[in-house]
C-alpha cells in the first residue's frame, strides 16, 4: 500500500481547482499532519497533508478532524506566513511523490512575497517545509539535522534541495524500444521488481498487475523473457499511460471479505481474484480520504486513548483472575454435603463412640446399600464435639458457596460492562467520546474523575440517520447515553434494536406512530450491527422488540438491559463500509 507518484499526479489534477484561492484556515491535528482550507470561486475545500510514514499523502478531505486548542509552532508559522495567500500554482516534477504549492503572500510590512510548500511523500521521509522566494527553508514539519543527514539537512535557513532523482522512465514517455534496451540491462529479477526498477512513479501493485498481464500466471524473469513478454508489457504500460490521459481511468479499493482495507491503485486490479472486494471511486481525493480517513482516525483516538486502553485492559485482565479463583473455591464447596452427612451419621451412633477414638466406622444409611463409612475423628473431642465441627465445616462451605456463586455473578457482569466500555473505546470518533467514556468509568469508581479548565464539555447527541422511507434512526454513544436513549428519551412504541449477545450500541427507531416498514428495520439492523464489536462480520444476529418490552434490573452496569418479545434478523453491516 503506497501513494505512488502518478496517483500523486491524478490528485494534482483534482487539486488544481483550488489555485488562485486563498488560504481560510491552517490547523495542526497532530505532530505530522497539518488542515489547510481554501477558500476558491466554486466553493470552500480543505486539503490534509499528512506526513506519517505508513499513511503519507495530500489530497482534498470532507472529514472533520479535531484540532488541538493550543497551535502547535509549526501551525503558528504557517498561519503567519501563508493567511490569506493566493494560491497561484501547483507543480510536481515527471512522476516524482512531491507536491510544490506556489504561493502569492503579504508580510508584516505589507510587501508583496512568495513562499512555495513543498510535500514529499517518501514514506519515513515525508516532510512538509515552507520554502521562501530565495529557494532557503523557513521551517519544516520535520526538521532534519546534519547528524541525521549530512548529505540533504532540512533546517531554517538551509538551501531547499531536492531529493536524489532515479534513473527511470516516465510511463507517458515509453515505448517498446526503449523498455527493451531497460530490461536487457537489469540483472535477474522478477518482473514486477524490473518493472519498478524502470518505470517512474509505479507502486508495487500495479507492477505486480503489470507481471500478470505480461506472463498469464508464467513464472518468469528478466532472463528468460521472450517477445512476447515484452510485447504484452509494453502494451500494458502504454495503455495504461493512454487511460490516464484520456481520463479513462479507474480508482479502485481492495478490502478483504472480512472488512480491512489492504491497497488501492489507479487503474482496475485482478490479482487477488476473488480473495479481495473492490471498490470504485469518481476521483483520487475521495478515494484517499476514504481509504485514509477510518485508518487515521482509528490512529488518533488510540493515542489519545491510550492511557485508558491500558487501565481498561489491566481492569478486565484482573477481574478474569479474581473471578477464575472464586470459581475454584466454589468448586471446592461441592463437597460440603458429605460433611452435614458424616455429622449426621456420628450424631446417630453416640452409643457407639467414645472420646479418644481415632475413626468411627458406621452404615451409612443416606445410601439405599448401606455402605460402612470410615470417618476420620479428632480424638481429644468427644463424638458430639466432632459431629458439631462437622456441622460447622459444612455451614462454613454452604455460606461460602451463596457468597461465592453472587460474587462470580457481580463479576462477570462487570467484565461486560468492561469488555462494552473497551468496545465503545475502540470505536470512539471524537476526543469528547472519549472524555465521555472516562467520566462514566470515574462514575463507576475505576479512575478519578477528569479535571477541565472551566466548564466540562457537553455530551455528545446520539449519532443521527434517517431511513429512505424518513423515520429518524438514533444510536447511542456510551453506555450511559445508551441508558438515556432507551430508558428516557425513546416512547414505548419506538422500536429498540441491538446486537445478539455482542457488544453495541442501542438502536432506536423513531416511529412517531406509525409502523416501520421491513427496509427500515433492516437499515437500523445494519447500523446496529455496524456500531458493535461485529463491525467487520458479514452475518451478524441482531434483537428487536419495542421499547416497552426493554428493562433495566435493579443494581445493573451502565447499557445493561433485559428485553422480551423480541424478533433477531441477520445482516452484513459491511454494506454500510462508507458511513
Amino acid at each position: 500500500m503506497a501513494l505512488d507518484g502518478i496517483f500523486l499526479g491524478l490528485v494534482k489534477k483534482e487539486l488544481e481547482i483550488l489555485v488562485d484561492g486563498r488560504v481560510d484556515k491552517i490547523h495542526q491535528p497532530s505532530k505530522e499532519e497539518i488542515l489547510m482550507a481554501f477558500r476558491t470561486r466554486n466553493g470552500s475545500y480543505k486539503v490534509i497533508f499528512n506526513l506519517s510514514a505508513g499513511t503519507a499523502r495530500a489530497h482534498i478531505t470532507e472529514a472533520e478532524i479535531e484540532n488541538p486548542k493550543v497551535p502547535p509552532m509549526f501551525c503558528m508559522l504557517l498561519r503567519k506566513h501563508l493567511m490569506s495567500a493566493k494560491l497561484t500554482a501547483i507543480r510536481q516534477m515527471g512522476s516524482e511523490r512531491i507536491l510544490f504549492f506556489d504561493f502569492d503572500a503579504t508580510n508584516e510590512m505589507g510587501d508583496k512575497v512568495n513562499f512555495t510548500l513543498c510535500v514529499e511523500i517518501m514514506g519515513r521521509h515525508s516532510n512538509l517545509m515552507l520554502v521562501n522566494s530565495e529557494g532557503r527553508v523557513v521551517d519544516a514539519i520535520k526538521r532534519v539535522g546534519q547528524d541525521v543527514s549530512s548529505v540533504r539537512p532540512v533546517l531554517p535557513n538551509v538551501e531547499y534541495t531536492l531529493p536524489p532523482r532515479e534513473d527511470k522512465i516516465s510511463i507517458f514517455e515509453i515505448d517498446k524500444t526503449g523498455l527493451q534496451n531497460r530490461l536487457e540491462t537489469l540483472p535477474e529479477m522478477k518482473i514486477d521488481k524490473a518493472v519498478m526498477k524502470i518505470v517512474e512513479g509505479v507502486s508495487p501493485v500495479f507492477a505486480r498487475e503489470a507481471e500478470l498481464f505480461c506472463a498469464k500466471g508464467e513464472e518468469i524473469s528478466t532472463k528468460n523473457l521472450t517477445q512476447d513478454h515484452i510485447d504484452r508489457l509494453a502494451f500494458f504500460l502504454k495503455k495504461s499511460s493512454n487511460d490516464i490521459l484520456e481520463g479513462k481511468n479507474k480508482f479502485i479499493t481492495l478490502r478483504t471479505k472480512e472488512g480491512d482495507l489492504k491497497d488501492f491503485c489507479f487503474c482496475d486490479i485482478t490479482q487477488y481474484g476473488a480473495l479481495m472486494v473492490k471498490k470504485e471511486f469518481d476521483s483520487a481525493c475521495k478515494l484517499l480520504d476514504y481509504f485514509y480517513t477510518s485508518r487515521d482516525l482509528a490512529s488518533r483516538m488510540k493515542q489519545r486513548a491510550s492511557d485508558l486502553f491500558k487501565l481498561i485492559l489491566n481492569l478486565s485482565e484482573r477481574i478474569s483472575r479474581r473471578v477464575s479463583n472464586q470459581k475454584q473455591e466454589l468448586k471446592e464447596c461441592d463437597d460440603r454435603e458429605k460433611f452435614k452427612v458424616y455429622g449426621d451419621l456420628i450424631m446417630s451412633n453416640l452409643y457407639r463412640l467414645e472420646k479418644g477414638m481415632e475413626f468411627a466406622e458406621v452404615e451409612n444409611f443416606y445410601d439405599e446399600n448401606c455402605p460402612t463409612v470410615k470417618i476420620p475423628l479428632d480424638k481429644r473431642y468427644t463424638p458430639t464435639q466432632n459431629a458439631q465441627k462437622y456441622y460447622n465445616e459444612y455451614r462454613k462451605l454452604d455460606t461460602a458457596k451463596k457468597h461465592l456463586t453472587k460474587l462470580i455473578a457481580d463479576g462477570e457482569a462487570e467484565i461486560l460492562y468492561i469488555d462494552s466500555v473497551f468496545d465503545l473505546l475502540s470505536r470512539a470518533s471524537t476526543e469528547a467520546e472519549v472524555i465521555e467514556l472516562r467520566t462514566e468509568l470515574s462514575e463507576q469508581g475505576y479512575v478519578k474523575a477528569p479535571r477541565f479548565k472551566g466548564k466540562p464539555p457537553k455530551a455528545s447527541p446520539p449519532i443521527k440517520y434517517t431511513s429512505k422511507n424518513g423515520f429518524e434512526i438514533l444510536v447511542g454513544r456510551n453506555n450511559k447515553q445508551n441508558d438515556k436513549l432507551t430508558l428516557k428519551d425513546a416512547d414505548k412504541s419506538d422500536l429498540w434494536l441491538h446486537t445478539k449477545n455482542i457488544h453495541g450500541s442501542h438502536v432506536i427507531i423513531k416511529c412517531e406512530g406509525k409502523e416501520p416498514d421491513e427496509e427500515t428495520i433492516l437499515y437500523a439492523a445494519k447500523l446496529a450491527a455496524y456500531h458493535s464489536k461485529a463491525r467487520s462480520s458479514s452475518q451478524v444476529p441482531v434483537d428487536f422488540t419495542e421499547v416497552r418490552y426493554v428493562k433495566k434490573p435493579n443494581g445493573a452496569k451502565p447499557g445493561m438491559v433485559i428485553f422480551t418479545n423480541n424478533r433477531t434478523v441477520y445482516v452484513n453491516p459491511t454494506e454500510l463500509d462508507a458511513l
